[in-house]
């Protein structure tokens, strides 16, 4: 295969992610956006890693390293989501200013 539909899937994925993380008002999606974008972003690392003059394994580690934040991310994110969420009963994110006391 060559690098064109890698990256044509790619930017598929990052605009959808983008698309989602933009306009949806519940936290649990722009978080699932967010990680959409960190997703297009490794396989851009992957692919273009391969398709190097000489290719190496320096896409695939920065790829674990950018899953690895994304999942910290997410734990980060679902935790404030729980407080949030127990606190005013919303998952809203027109919502979030009010965790001001």
């Amino acid at each position: 295969m060559a690098l064109q539909p890698f990256l044509t899937l790619a930017a598929i994925l990052f605009g959808i992610g983008l698309f989602g993380a933009l306009t949806k008002r519940n936290i649990i999606i722009v978080l699932i956006s967010l990680e959409l974008m960190l997703n297009a972003a490794n396989i851009n690392l992957v692919a273009f890693s391969h398709f190097l003059q000489t290719p190496n394994i320096a896409g695939q580690v920065f790829s674990l390293f950018t899953i690895v934040i994304g999942a910290a991310e997410v734990a980060v994110g679902l935790a404030i989501l729980l407080a949030f969420f127990r606190a005013k009963n919303s998952a809203d994110v027109k919502d979030v200013n009010l965790m001001k006391w």
